[in-house]
């Protein structure tokens, strides 16, 4: 089990990079999955960190999920953007 959660880092890196790549995207779809995304990171950098004892790194984790939230509330309540003219 210690190795399993050992390696658990590779998959949160990697998932996190996919995030980051879709909340770049234009489309309001990529950007939700982008959300999702980091959402799955965030948790697998969290059981990671709890295992290896990393507790800045799970308050990063927390902190980075609620302005991501911050982001996505913003986001959606946005005013359209007003056309010159």
């Amino acid at each position: 089990m210690t190795d399993l959660l050992d390696a658990l880092q590779w998959p949160a890196m990697a998932v996190t990079l996919v995030a980051a790549w879709q909340v770049g995207s234009l489309s309001r779809r990529r950007r939700t999955w982008g959300f999702w995304c980091f959402v799955l990171s965030n948790v697998l950098w969290v059981v990671w960190g709890w295992h290896d004892r990393a507790w800045a790194l799970i308050g990063l984790q927390l902190g980075l999920f609620a302005l991501n939230l911050r982001g996505v509330l913003k986001n959606d309540q946005a005013p359209a953007q007003q056309q010159p003219g």
